[in-house]
């Protein structure tokens, strides 16, 4: 069984969108993964989770990824979904966070510029040392951007603006508990800043330990999925509350 990462927070430079279009809704025949999304270490479990809230179905299926002792990460906005393992590849291979972002654009042939262009591409890439890299392409669908801060990285695309990652980030480093209960608290705090524009409809989250879940040889410490719903944050809440009494019941509190 794989081993999970551990996180500290290193930044690339942001590239934030501005006024370019961006033309990928239109004959693509996909949606753009429009998002805002977290990823969390605990440095007292030394767990690492990622969480993400969209407009779109099932947005846990495609943008989070990760694996114990490699790393964790979120691909979103103008998708390429084939960066979530190739990150994971390149973690297994040796490669800085910073450097895994970097080989993954050189590598992008950018095969449909007009409809799903790479300039748009949005994605974060946490390693088992506690690094973190994220890139936000210029051309992400306006607001578009990620702010890096202690133990967490947030990011997002279709935004009401920078208060989402900037509120994510701080409802991250405040809220105390459970890193389940922190990753919950940012994605909270980014939807009461306005979140995805255009709504809400689906959330996720995963969180990895080494040999951290139930039964034996689990790395999965929690994995949830709401994939349709009205308000998927809050019945995230929910099923992050039943697994933390759970828990709490293993643990004999």
């Amino acid at each position: 069984m794989k081993r999970f990462l551990r996180i500290v927070t290193v930044a690339l430079g942001v590239a934030t969108s501005g006024s370019l279009p961006v033309v990928a809704q239109e004959g693509s025949g996909w949606p753009p993964v429009g998002t805002f999304s977290i990823v969390g270490y605990d440095p007292d479990t030394g767990e690492v989770g990622v969480a993400v809230q969209s407009r779109v179905f099932s947005v846990g299926n495609g943008v989070i990824w990760g694996e114990a002792g490699v790393g964790v990460v979120a691909t979103q906005a103008i998708v390429d979904v084939s960066y979530g393992p190739q990150a994971l590849a390149l973690l297994r291979e040796g490669y800085t966070p910073a450097d895994a972002v970097r080989e993954i654009l050189a590598r992008d042939p950018d095969p449909d510029p007009e409809r799903w262009t790479k300039q748009g591409r949005q994605f974060s890439i946490m390693n088992a040392r506690g690094e973190v890299a994220t890139h936000t392409g210029p051309r992400a669908s306006d607001w578009a951007g990620h702010r890096i801060g202690e133990h967490c990285s947030a990011q997002g695309n279709i935004l009401a603006g920078p208060a989402v990652v900037d509120d994510m980030v701080m409802a991250f480093e405040s809220t105390e508990g459970h890193l389940s209960l922190r990753l919950q608290a940012a994605l909270e705090a980014g939807q009461a800043a306005g979140g995805d524009t255009r709504g809400m409809q689906s959330a996720a989250m995963l969180i990895v330990q080494e040999d951290g879940g139930v039964w034996l040889n689990n790395d999965v410490v929690l994995r949830l999925q709401v994939d349709d719903h009205e308000e998927p944050i809050a019945e995230l809440r929910r099923l992050v509350e039943i697994a933390a009494e759970r828990r709490d019941r293993r643990r004999g509190r």
